[in-house]
């Protein structure tokens, strides 16, 4: 059953209120019409934060590092560590490794591509095919990080189609929103993130086997990592956005992930937020026993449950 945030409004910088169902008009005109600062002297609405009993999620993106010898050992420390049974488990190695490590890791975790062609591989230079992660074993797919957003330069649209492709060949996709620093600073937090999921939400035929993470950009490999409030905030929203804008059994159901300097260190705290339903691990899944952690900080889950 939902349960509402409390109504004086945290004091967090750049949030803005979640929006009711797009009609006509066009997003952004929308949510600038009806949202409004978080203030400390103002009371707000409350954003609904749905007491989330979803199985926890943690994904481990290696990114593009590691070599044959550091990746032999970091799964043995995988298939070494005790991990908790009530958790999906998923590593993202880069693409040249995963027949490594698909035919080392043991099968409790879960084998993700970090990115997908937007259709049916071919004349498509430096890509990999939907398919072809299948061939080799994966079950997921990374789609929308930042660093393919805002290194590589793919739009909101762009990464849409991606997902929906993925999806219709049935991969899961685990799809990833967050602003950067700049965009928060400007109070844009929430206008960012849900157009990205509105992004999503007109490409994608369904969500049963979409995961969102959210992933503040100026958290990703910094060190700085946002409060459990300042997480569970966005979270909240992100849901009640799911409800107003596609269903709200979706909205209950879909799990959604933070990533952003998740660690050994902050995981406990941030677990136990009622709307974060695991991890997308970075630096941290490069370290056998501390993703073991971070994965096991589902126990900090059940006790603030």
């Amino acid at each position: 059953m939902a349960s509402m945030v409390s109504t004086s409004c945290p004091q967090f910088s750049g949030l803005r209120r979640s929006c009711p169902k797009l009609e006509t008009q066009s997003f952004s005109q929308h949510i600038n019409s009806h949202i409004r600062l978080f203030s400390s002297r103002k009371p707000c609405r409350s954003v609904v934060a749905m007491s989330s009993s979803n199985k926890f999620f943690v994904g481990g993106n290696w990114k593009c590092n590691g070599t044959k010898e550091s990746i032999t050992k970091l799964v043995s420390d995988l298939n070494n560590a005790k991990l908790e049974a009530d958790v999906d488990v998923v590593v993202s190695p880069p693409f040249v490794y995963i027949d490594q490590v698909k035919n080392s890791l043991t099968e409790r975790i879960e084998i993700s591509g970090q990115n997908s062609w937007v259709g049916k591989g071919g004349a498509f230079t430096g890509e990999i095919s939907v398919e072809q992660l299948k061939d080799i074993g994966c079950k997921w797919v990374i789609l929308g990080h930042s660093e393919r957003r805002h290194v590589i330069g793919e739009d909101d649209q762009f990464i849409g189609k991606k997902a929906a492709y993925a999806l219709s060949e049935g991969l899961g996709v685990i799809a990833c929103i967050g602003e950067q620093l700049q965009e928060r600073e400007a109070g844009n937090t929430f206008d960012v993130c849900f157009q990205q999921l509105k992004a999503f939400s007109d490409a994608v035929p369904g969500w049963d086997n979409v995961v969102i993470a959210y992933e503040p950009v100026w958290a990703i490999g910094t060190g700085k990592v946002a409060t459990p409030q300042q997480a569970q905030e966005v979270h909240a929203a992100v849901r009640d956005w799911l409800k107003n804008n596609v269903s709200a059994e979706v909205a209950s159901k879909t799990r959604i992930i933070y990533g952003g300097s998740v660690n050994g260190g902050n995981c406990a705290e941030l677990a136990k937020q009622e709307d974060i339903d695991g991890f997308l691990v970075g630096g941290a899944s490069l370290k056998g026993p501390e993703f073991a952690t971070i994965v096991n900080s589902v126990t900090s889950k059940k006790v603030a449950a």
